[in-house]
C-alpha cells in the first residue's frame, strides 16, 4: 500500500510539473501529451539524476555509466561500431614511447557565455579531473599543456593506447567561469544543449545550443524527467511521456500509442568464481573457494547454464546471451563462447571427483557441493537470476542458495564467494579492471584471480601506440589458444546474460540509431537526442 501511494504521488507530482511546463512555457502544445514537433520528452530512472550536477569532475559524463555529456564538447566520440571519430579534436599523434599524446582542436568554438575555447581550457579541464575526479581513474595521465590555441599535449606517467576512448567522454569547461561548488548546478559548455532548468529530483529541460559549432540540433527542447519505473510506466499509460524506461518486467504489457523498443546492451550479469582455495588476507576477510577453486569445476558451470533459459524465462526474450565482458565490442575474442553442454559439465565434475550423492548433490571426501549465491539485494532482476542460477545448479548437482546483501559488504564478500555482478562499458579497460593483478597484491581487484600472461598481454595492449592494433592484444588476453580467461582457459567469472535496455517510445517519434549501450539504463538512450525526430 505505501509503495502504490508512493507511486501515486509521484505520478500527480510528474503531471503537475509537465502541465507547468506546457501551459506556462509552451501554449502551442498539442494533444496526446506530444508537446511540439521539435521537443521530447524522455523518463529515466531516479538514479540517473547527477547528484553532484553536470560537473564531468564529478561523474557527469563519466563513471560507473558512460554516456556523452550532451552540455559539454568532447575531444572525440564514438560512433555506433565505437570506433573513434572527432568532435573538438582536428587530429591526434602519440610518441613513439607512448608518453605524449599531441592533439589539435578547432579554432571555431566558443563557449555558451560567449567566450571561445582554446587548448587551455582542454588543459585545464583534464588537470582538473585528474585533480578531482570522484568516478575516474586518471592516474595514467601526468598533466596536461596548452602549447597554443589549438594544440595540446596530454603527458601520460604511463603508456595508455585506448586514451581516444577516455577523450570521449570528458566535457570541456572554462576555465574563466568554472567554480567547483557552483558548476555543477549551472555549467557553462559549448555542446549541443544548454540546462536551461534543473529542479532536484524532478526533472532536467535542456534546449538546443543557439551558437553549437556541429548541424543544429533537430530537437529542440529536450526534458528528462526522474521516476521510479512504475511511475513511468503509468506515464507513458497517462500519454504524457515520449519515451520512458521500462523492464522485462512490463515487457508483456501493452500501451496505447507506443511501442516497446528494445536496444543492445553489453550491460552484462554474471559472478565471479573465486579461483583459489579459502584462506584469509593480511586484514583478516575471508578469501578464496575451496570448491571453485578447481579450474574443472568453474568450466563445468560455465558450460553447464543454460542462458538463453534466463532470457525467455527471467528477462522475457529480452536479452542475448553473455559469454565475456566485451561480447560484441571491437576487442571481444569469438573464443570466449560456449555451447550449453550439462553432459559435459557433468563429465568435468565427475573428473574432478564430485560425485552424485543420493540425494541429488555432488559430494567428494564427505563434502557436498555448495555454493551461496549472492545478489544485490534491491535488485530484482538479480535476484531472479542468481534463482534460475541456483536451480540450474542444481540439475548439475550443486546445492546453491541464494542470499541479497548491500554493497556495503558485498565487495569482500565476493572474495569467497559468488555475487552477480553488472559490468559493460565502451573500453577494454574494464577486461583491465576485472582480471588483471592489482599491483603487488597477487589478486585482481574484485575476486581472487591472477594470472601473469594475462596480465602481460594487457599490458602490451596499453603500451601500443596503435589503438586497433591493441585489440588483437586484449583479444589474446581472453585467449591466445594456450591460456585466458575463458572457457578452456581459468574462467574466473561466468558470464549469464547482457540485459537489453526497454524503452516506451510514442508512435511517431524516431529514435536515432543506437550504439550499443554499456552498463547502466539511463542517460546512454539520449546520447544522439539531437538527431531524433518526430514523423
Amino acid at each position: 500500500m505505501k509503495r502504490a501511494c508512493k507511486i501515486v504521488l509521484s505520478l500527480l507530482l510528474v503531471l503537475a510539473v509537465l502541465c507547468g511546463c506546457q501551459s506556462g512555457q509552451q501554449p502551442d502544445a498539442p494533444s496526446g501529451g506530444q508537446a511540439a514537433e521539435d521537443s521530447v520528452v524522455i523518463a529515466l530512472d531516479t538514479n540517473s539524476e547527477p547528484e553532484a550536477g553536470f560537473d564531468p569532475a564529478y561523474g557527469w559524463g563519466a563513471g560507473e555509466h558512460v554516456h556523452e555529456p550532451l552540455i559539454q564538447s568532447t575531444l572525440t566520440v564514438t560512433d555506433a561500431g565505437l570506433n573513434i571519430g572527432y568532435d573538438l579534436a582536428t587530429g591526434y599523434s602519440v610518441s613513439e614511447d607512448g608518453l605524449t599524446w599531441t592533439v589539435t582542436i578547432r579554432d571555431d568554438v566558443s563557449f555558451t557565455d560567449g567566450e571561445p575555447l582554446t587548448a587551455e581550457d582542454v588543459a585545464f579541464t583534464y588537470n582538473t579531473v585528474k585533480e578531482a575526479s570522484s568516478v575516474n581513474d586518471f592516474t595514467m595521465l601526468d598533466y596536461a599543456e596548452a602549447v597554443d590555441d589549438t594544440t595540446v599535449l596530454f603527458h601520460m606517467t604511463t603508456p595508455f593506447s585506448i586514451w581516444p576512448y577516455t577523450m570521449a567522454i570528458v566535457g570541456i569547461v572554462p576555465e574563466h567561469a568554472y567554480d567547483s561548488a557552483t558548476y555543477g548546478a549551472n555549467p557553462i559548455g559549448s555542446g549541443r544543449y544548454l540546462l536551461k532548468q534543473w529542479d532536484r529530483g524532478q526533472q532536467v529541460i535542456l534546449e538546443a545550443n543557439p551558437d553549437y559549432y556541429g548541424e543544429a540540433p533537430k530537437m529542440k527542447r529536450v526534458t528528462i524527467l526522474f521516476m521510479e519505473e512504475d511511475a513511468a510506466f503509468l506515464a507513458a499509460q497517462a500519454g504524457q511521456v515520449d519515451v520512458a524506461y521500462t523492464s522485462a518486467t512490463y515487457s508483456d504489457q501493452a500501451v496505447d500509442g507506443y511501442t516497446l523498443a528494445s536496444y543492445r546492451t553489453v550491460d552484462n550479469r554474471g559472478f565471479n568464481l573465486p579461483a583459489v582455495p579459502a584462506g584469509t588476507d593480511a586484514n583478516g576477510r575471508a578469501v578464496g573457494n575451496d570448491f571453485t577453486a578447481d579450474v574443472r569445476v568453474r568450466r563445468a558451470i560455465n558450460i553447464g547454464i543454460d542462458r538463453q533459459e534466463m532470457i525467455d524465462n527471467v528477462l522475457n526474450g529480452y536479452g542475448t546471451p553473455a559469454y565475456s565482458i566485451c561480447d560484441q565490442l571491437p576487442w571481444y575474442n569469438p573464443a570466449s563462447e560456449v555451447a550449453y553442454d550439462p553432459e559435459g559439465a557433468a563429465a568435468l565434475l565427475d573428473e574432478a571427483g564430485w560425485r552424485m550423492g543420493a540425494d541429488g548433490v555432488r559430494e567428494k571426501d564427505g563434502v557436498q557441493a555448495e555454493l551461496t549465491l549472492l545478489y544485490s539485494s534491491d535488485d530484482s532482476v538479480r535476484q531472479a537470476l542468481a534463482a534460475d542460477f541456483a536451480n540450474q545448479l542444481g540439475e548439475l548437482g550443486i546445492s546453491a542458495s541464494i542470499e541479497g546483501v548491500g554493497w556495503d559488504t558485498a565487495y569482500d564478500r565476493a572474495l569467497s564467494e559468488p555475487l552477480i555482478w553488472g559490468w559493460g562499458a565502451h573500453t577494454p579497460m574494464e577486461l583491465y579492471n576485472l582480471y588483471h593483478t592489482i599491483g603487488d597484491t597477487g589478486s585482481a581487484q574484485y575476486s581472487p584471480y591472477s594470472n601473469p600472461a594475462v596480465d602481460a598481454y594487457m599490458d602490451q595492449a596499453l603500451q601500443s601506440t596503435d589503438l586497433e592494433a591493441s585489440y588483437a592484444l586484449w583479444q589474446k588476453a581472453q585467449w591466445d589458444g594456450t591460456t585466458g580467461v575463458t572457457q578452456e582457459g581459468d574462467v574466473p567469472w561466468v558470464w549469464l546474460v547482457n540485459v537489453d535496455h526497454l524503452y516506451w517510445v510514442r508512435d511517431g517519434l524516431q529514435v536515432a540509431e543506437q550504439k550499443i549501450h554499456p552498463h547502466g539504463h539511463g542517460w546512454s538512450i539520449v546520447n544522439n537526442v539531437d538527431q531524433w525526430s518526430w514523423a
